[in-house]
């Protein structure tokens, strides 16, 4: 239990500190994702400039679906790897946001446990 007025304090500066940490490491997090987004999405129109590009230039209606096969499986293949990336960046964003409270819940609970 919390005995005194300057214990309550302390451990009301902690939370604070721990939350502004927290903000900071989540902020950190999203901006790492909307980068790899952006980054997604310029290599994905320059892909698909390409891939028109291409499919002008065929010389056959075989070549011109052979260019678009060859681009529908780079594309899928791109695209799951970015999605499993983003999601690695995500779990990332809260293992790092969960850190600050990690003391504050173990310092919690050996403060009732005490009982």
């Amino acid at each position: 239990m919390i005995k005194d007025f300057d214990e309550l304090q302390a451990a009301g500066k902690d939370n604070l500190e721990a939350a502004v940490a927290s903000a900071t490491a989540m902020t950190k997090g999203f901006q790492d994702i909307a980068s790899e987004v952006a980054d997604f999405s310029r290599k994905s129109f320059e892909d698909s400039t390409t891939l028109v590009e291409k499919a002008m230039s065929a010389k056959s209606m075989d070549k011109a679906l052979e260019v678009q096969s060859d681009f529908a499986k780079g594309a899928y293949e791109t695209y799951m790897g970015r999605v499993t990336k983003i999601s690695e960046l995500y779990v990332a964003a809260a293992k790092e946001a969960y850190k600050p409270f990690e003391g504050q819940f173990a310092q919690f609970s050996g403060k009732t446990s005490s009982k």
